[in-house]
């Protein structure tokens, strides 16, 4: 079993700082919240995880080997793998093909045995494997998209807004799916979400970001019980009762925003 650490990870664009020397764990099998406002740093973590947006200082490391110089598919490979925002499959082609595409840096016989077990866990998918997936409903799409990200044999999966736009019923069960197929395979999982009360709801633990720095981390369920998250969640600074409540903030106290 994997565990992935960042440590030390600054970002930026440009002149504009993203992230600030940001710690953050992923032990071996757990649901990890990122937690934030509007450029809080979530979307650039997860990219510099991903690959997609490389650290200026600090280490990435997965399996106990440093990765923050690995191209993304070196990473699908060793065993991280995604689930994008808006779901993003591909409209005109099959279910069953955008399944496929998903194991595209796999170079073993076992693809039809891993399309087998994903069609297990989402028989929509298997009802619906020649249906063009724009067709989809929302709540299908996303199972595609996890379904596809399960092609590649994961041991992590980075999943950003894996509620967006789904009506509540459907968001529901999406984020049990996530929870059994976390306990049922032993994936982890670092999930991006906006709703701070879904995310804690089936996570182990959570980070709370705001401009690029960690303002609160721990336990799931302290988190969600902590009268500081709200504030913290939505951007703004924290005073000093709200640190004294069991939070982690900035020594630097900084307050201001960066595009992340």
């Amino acid at each position: 079993m994997s565990e992935l650490r960042l440590e030390g990870i600054s970002v930026s664009y440009g002149p504009s700082p993203a992230l600030r020397g940001l710690d953050l764990t992923i032990g071996p099998g757990e649901i990890v919240s990122l937690l934030g406002g509007n450029a809080s740093g979530k979307s650039t973590t997860m990219k510099t995880v991903l690959g997609l947006k490389r650290p200026d200082a600090g280490r990435i490391i997965w399996d106990g080997e440093e990765i923050q110089s690995w191209p993304t598919a070196r990473r699908v490979r060793a065993g991280i793998a995604s689930v994008p925002e808006a779901r993003r499959v591909f409209p005109d082609m099959s279910v069953e093909d955008n399944l496929l595409v998903g194991a595209h840096t796999r170079r073993d016989r076992e693809i039809r045995a891993t399309l087998a077990e994903v069609h297990d866990a989402f028989p929509r998918l298997r009802e619906r494997r020649a249906q063009r997936a724009g067709t989809l409903s929302g709540g299908e799409q996303q199972m595609l998209a996890f379904g596809r990200a399960l092609m590649s044999r994961p041991r992590l999966i980075c999943m950003d807004e894996p509620t967006m736009g789904l009506a509540p019923i459907i968001v529901e069960q999406v984020l049990e799916r996530i929870a059994e197929l976390n306990r049922e395979l032993g994936i982890a999982v670092l999930m991006v979400e906006q709703n701070a009360e879904l995310a804690l709801s089936i996570a182990s633990r959570g980070y709370v970001l705001r401009t690029g720095e960690v303002v609160l981390s721990g336990a799931a369920r302290e988190l969600a019980a902590n009268p500081a998250i709200q504030e913290a969640y939505l951007g703004r600074g924290l005073d000093g009762a709200d640190r004294a409540d069991g939070g982690t903030a900035p020594a630097s106290g900084r307050s201001e925003r960066n595009a992340a």
